[in-house]
This record gives structure tokens, sequence and C-alpha cells, in this order.
């Protein structure tokens, strides 16, 4: 990923990252998932204003992680994983 993702908050009890998208010029939610081989992240869109809100309210942000793991926000995908999506870690 170079330089392209800068996380501005991370939670390591919940293990998720809010940041700016330096590419896209957008904000996202990111989590680390699995293959069993590799680990990496999937990165999530945000809106400013869930940006905004999710730095202030963890809680929020937090289910809206968890709606991305769970996979019912996969139209908010950065980047589209391959055949062998891995799993949330």
């Amino acid at each position: 990923m170079g330089n392209r993702f800068e996380d501005t908050y991370f939670s390591r009890e919940n293990r998720f990252s809010l940041g700016f998208d330096r590419e896209a010029g957008d904000h996202y939610a990111s989590f680390p998932v699995t293959i069993g081989v590799i680990d990496y992240e999937e990165y999530y869109r945000l809106t400013p204003a869930q940006y905004e809100q999710f730095m202030t309210d963890q809680d929020a942000a937090l289910v809206f992680i968890e709606s991305c793991r769970r996979r019912e926000r996969d139209e908010l995908l950065i980047q589209k994983p391959g055949w062998n999506r891995g799993s949330a870690i």
C-alpha cells in the first residue's frame, strides 16, 4: 500500500482504524483480515460526516465496523478482494 492510507485513529481493543486515503482524497475505516498464509487490511470508504462522527463516537464506529466484518457494506470497499477473500481477525 505504501503511503496511500494514513491512519488517524487506531483501536487496539476493537482492531480497526480510521484514516485518510491520499490517492482518492476520501476517509476510510479499515480492519485486518486473513486468508491463513497472509494478513491484510480491508478499507471501506467513509463520508466526511461518518468520519467526523466516528472520530468522536467509537461506539458508532464499532457498529459500522461490525457490519463491514459481516460483509454488509461491500459496496464501500475501496479495493475489491480476490476470489479467496480473507476473514476478519
